[in-house]
Parts: C-alpha cells; structure tokens; sequence
C-alpha cells in the first residue's frame, strides 16, 4: 500500500489507518473527484485523503476551527542544522502531571471528588491544546459544563499548584527532566545544531516546567541556553488577549513552522523534530520536516509509526544522535 507524503507501508504499518467512506462532514467521498482513499488516525483527530499525486490531511477541531494541509514526505539530510523539540515528554516528563490538573477539573465538573480517567481517555488528555483536553472530557462526562468555566477553573487550580510547587510543597514529582537530557542538549551544542523547543502548552504552565528542569540540571536559564522558545501564548482569560496558538496548536502546524523561522534556517532538510505525542508528530510533518518519536507518549496507540521518519520510538535521547548527526 502506498500512501503520497508516507510513502510504501507493510501490513502492520497499514493498521495504524481506519478505511473510511468519507471524510469529515462528507466533504471528500472515496471514488468521486479524484478520491483514490480516505483514512482516520487510530485517535480519530486526523483524516487523510489521498488522491493519485498528493495527500490533504483533515485536521479536526472540538475549538476553534479545521484546517487542511496537504501531507508531503519531508527529506532529511544529516547532519542537522537544527532541532526542534517538544517540552511535555520528551524534554521534560511532565505529562502524569498535567493529565492530573486535567482530572481535577473534570472532578469538578461532575461533582465527583473521587473521579479518575479511563486507560482509554489517555490519548485525548494529552498532546493537545487545553480547550481540545476539556472539550473533550465534557462531551464525555460534564455535557452541561461551559467550557470557558471549564477553562478558568483550569487555571484556577494550575495557578494554586504552581504555587505549591515554588513553595516546596507541591505535587511530588511533578516536572523531571527526561534521563540523559543534559548530555544530549550539550552534544547538539557542541556539535553546532541549533536548539528550538516548542510546546502547545501556554507559557504560564511551560515556563515553569523548563526553568524548574534546569534548576535540576543546573543548566541555568533556559533564554540563554535555546536559540529559540515557542509556546502557545498567553490563557485566553479576563483582561487577557488570547492567542491562536491555543486554538490552532499541534496538530496544527504554526508552532513548529514559527520555531524554524526564528531559528533562521530555511532548508527544510536540515531540520528535524522529537516529539513523544501523535498532535506533536504531525504538527512537525505538516510543517514540513521530518520527525523523530520518543518513546512513553500516545505515538504507538495513535498509529503514528508511519508518519515517523524511521518508522518506529526511540528509547531514549541519545539513541537520536546517530540519525541527527549522520554518525
């Protein structure tokens, strides 16, 4: 089976896509216009349709609006000029934390002090914006909940634990830093690849993370150690502007397209991206660069193998210096 911007897939590879009739809102129908195939992402957030010389990916939104973006196969030409990495899982392991502050609120909502996520809730309390995580827990448990009372008490409890934790008496291990990521940032320094990290998380709960895992490290500020930091803005709040970034994040492109333009290098096949989430790996496809998959997020359950440019997880930072050096 070949699919343009995947390329030839094997049979284990062709489950990570749900044949469809049709994509979402009937907009494309398989055998009519030059529909050769329309497929769903196992997570269901992405749909693909494939015509004889290209591929659209329809990126569905529960905020905000779709979009689609046609789906190219990226060259990767080592060594790297720069990379570009997520924050929540691959930088720092943080996500258990999050997906928690994500229950809390849904406790809230359902008035169920002892509320607890299903395994099959995971892939779509993670990796996403937070309106896409709680839109998503009250279709399913709090019907009645207005998202934006959902959003402010969001905040409302990040701010209390954020404040704990600058305290000293917050959750417990809350924000580690991935193993050997020390080792693996100073290796690309020395080595003279620039460094972007990107996150869909709003700088009020990014921020934190990475100045806290350095603190750790001892690595001292993050603003004088990357070349460039992207997050998805500021809380869409009272007194507050928002930002598209919150409503068009990962799988959206934005993020990591804007990261490569501060960056400043502009051929596409020096750069590459690591990410450990579905959202964040086809964020750095559609923005037109390879991609590189940790292991420990949603990548395998999504069916996101495919997409990766060397079809499978890694285990680990340092296992990716090979491919982003050409060692």
């Amino acid at each position: 089976m070949y699919i343009n911007g995947i390329g030839n897939l094997n049979q284990e590879e062709q489950k990570c896509l749900i044949p469809l009739d049709k994509s979402e809102n009937s907009l494309f129908v398989n055998g009519k216009d030059g529909v050769k195939g329309v497929y769903s992402t196992l997570d269901k957030k992405l749909q693909l349709v494939e015509f004889d010389n290209k591929t659209l990916t329809y990126v569905k939104s529960s905020v905000g609006h779709p979009a689609i973006y046609e789906l190219k196969n990226p060259e990767f030409i080592a060594p790297a000029h720069a990379v570009l990495m997520d924050l929540d899982g691959t930088s720092v392991h943080s996500e258990s934390f999050w997906i928690w502050i994500i229950e809390q609120v849904t406790a809230w909502m359902t008035g169920n002090n002892g509320f607890s996520f299903e395994t099959d809730d995971l892939p779509h309390v993670s990796g996403y914006s937070v309106s896409e995580h709680l839109s998503y827990c009250i279709k399913k448990y709090a019907p009645k909940t207005d998202l934006k009372d959902a959003v402010n008490k969001y905040f409302e409890i990040t701010e209390y634990e954020m404040n704990e934790i600058l305290l000293g008496r917050g959750k417990p291990g809350a924000f580690t830093p991935a193993p050997n990521l020390k080792e693996f940032l100073y290796t690309l320094k020395e080595n003279g690849v620039k460094i972007g990290l990107v996150t869909s998380g709003l700088y009020q709960k990014a921020w934190p993370e990475i100045l806290n895992a350095f603190q750790t490290l001892g690595m001292g500020d993050p603003v004088d150690f990357y070349d460039a930091i992207i997050t998805a803005g500021t809380a869409i709040r009272k007194g507050q502007s928002g930002t598209l970034g919150e409503i068009e994040a990962k799988p959206h492109p934005w993020l990591y397209a804007e990261t490569a333009m501060a960056l400043g290098v502009t051929d596409k096949s020096r750069i590459i991206g690591i990410e450990d989430s579905a959202a964040g790996v086809m964020s750095i496809r559609l923005a037109g660069f390879a991609a590189l998959g940790v292991a420990g997020g949603n990548l395998k359950q999504s069916g996101m193998m495919p997409f990766l440019y060397n079809k499978t997880e890694n285990d680990g930072l340092m296992s990716l210096i090979p491919t982003i050096l050409g060692r």
